[in-house]
């Protein structure tokens, strides 16, 4: 079983996956992907970012959200939003957590603000000009914690 799940929802920049998938071979977690997808699998710039780690990645890429639910059956999921009411680090993981992050541009789709608003957490960005936060440096510290909370399980 992996540590932690990572999911993205659409994402657009072929760096960021690339980025959080060499994270994600570092950690001993699962990235899960949801189309669609801004990029190609294949894109340069994803190999790039994920280097000689992408080959040990543990991916699996889904056609929609309904058959992500349907596949995996996840008991536990968090997702990031600047719309979250609750801080990241307030959130209590535990080990197959399912920690989910929406596109770069848009964030997660929004129904999803309804549908999983009491399973929604916040990065706290107190500065004047942050909209959000890159998407690879949202999933480092989310799964970071997350590890920090679990230590001494994994």
């Amino acid at each position: 079983m992996a540590h932690f799940n990572l999911v993205l929802v659409a994402p657009e920049i072929p760096q960021n996956t690339g980025t959080i998938g060499r994270m994600a071979v570092s950690t001993d977690c699962t990235l899960h992907l949801i189309e669609p997808l801004g990029f190609s699998l294949d894109d340069k710039y994803v190999k790039r970012a994920g280097m000689d780690y992408w080959q040990y990645l543990d991916l699996k890429v889904y056609h929609t959200w309904e058959e992500f639910l349907e596949i995996n059956c996840p008991q536990r999921m968090f997702f990031f939003s600047t719309h979250g009411k609750k801080l990241f680090w307030d959130v209590q993981y535990e080990l197959g957590d399912y920690l989910v992050f929406g596109r770069e541009s848009a964030g997660l789709p929004p129904e999803f603000y309804e549908r999983y608003r009491d399973q929604l957490a916040l990065i706290p960005m107190p500065g004047k000009f942050s909209r959000s936060l890159n998407l690879a440096n949202a999933a480092s510290i989310v799964l970071y914690e997350a590890m920090r909370q679990t230590r001494g399980a994994w």
